[in-house]
């Protein structure tokens, strides 16, 4: 992968993880044993990227309630921490009072809900009051975001647009979707029907891959399902996430980024900067950041 006249301006980063695993209470997630079960706040990651790295969004992952104030509380001070994705679930009990204690911090930029934690979205969409949470967010200019991908998930996706077509949503991690090859066209066809809706965004975060000699760092072969999420969503509802450090796992920051940077080397200047440092803006419209527009 050569790294000649790759992008080299601004870069947001719109998907990092911060916990602490020595702190009172220990950590959910990752468990004990994970090699990524430690210690990752604001410094190590900023320590660890370049100079062209100047800002990062967080995004919460615990589903601990207190730890939406805790991960507040712990970029507060950062200026190059932008904003915070939290985690709560509509159907909670105390869903109403935290989301009227977070939507009042600048800070706050929404909330994600998907294939994670044991939660069965496809349910969840049909059970009293799970979609009028949601309203909330439209009312207050926040984000949706969801992960893990699969057709299911991004069936109902389709489902929670229809019902709340203001919702601005945020699907993480297509790049990496893993789906069977005898869905593929249903799955083809349905992303096609979710991405037309513009307010619906793809952050390219876990890009990188590995095959049988480990890392792919050839861009060709990333080039077709990446070509189709760019014609898919258009050149300014796609944009960077890392995943760090639950990228580790696969490829360092600095591979994850080189790679990223030469899987749209071909696009025009232009877009590449309102991929790397536009594009978040549009998703998380409460973010109060000049970018690069």
């Amino acid at each position: 992968m050569s790294t000649t006249c790759l992008y080299d301006g601004p870069i947001i980063d719109s998907h990092i993880h911060l916990y602490n695993a020595d702190r009172a209470g220990g950590i959910p997630w990752p468990e004990a044993g994970n090699p990524l079960h430690g210690t990752y706040l604001p410094d190590r990651y900023w320590d660890l990227v370049s100079a062209q790295v100047v800002g990062a969004v967080v995004i919460e992952a615990s589903p601990w309630r207190s730890d939406n104030a805790w991960i507040l509380d712990t970029v507060r001070n950062d200026p190059r921490i932008l904003g915070v994705i939290g985690n709560l679930s509509p159907l909670d009990d105390h869903f109403s009072q935290d989301f009227d204690v977070l939507v009042r911090d600048p800070l706050f930029l929404g909330l994600r809900y998907g294939n994670l934690w044991g939660r069965d979205f496809s349910n969840d969409l049909t059970r009293p009051g799970f979609v009028a949470g949601l309203q909330g967010l439209v009312e207050h200019d926040l984000t949706f975001e969801s992960a893990n991908p699969d057709l299911a998930l991004v069936t109902d996706l389709l489902r929670l647009s229809d019902r709340l077509p203001d919702l601005r949503i945020v699907i993480d991690h297509l790049p990496n979707a893993q789906v069977p090859a005898h869905l593929a066209g249903q799955w083809q066809r349905t992303l096609l029907e979710l991405a037309a809706r513009p307010t619906v965004f793809s952050k390219w975060s876990e890009v990188p891959q590995h095959g049988p000699d480990g890392l792919i760092r050839d861009p060709a072969h990333y080039a077709d399902w990446l070509g189709f999420l760019r014609e898919a969503f258009g050149d300014h509802r796609c944009f960077f996430g890392s995943d760090w450090p639950n990228s580790e796992s696969v490829a360092n920051f600095e591979d994850t980024l080189q790679l990223t940077m030469a899987c749209i080397n071909g696009l025009s200047k232009d877009a590449q900067t309102q991929f790397f440092a536009g594009n978040f803006a549009r998703a998380y419209q409460r973010l109060k950041y000049e970018a690069v527009r």
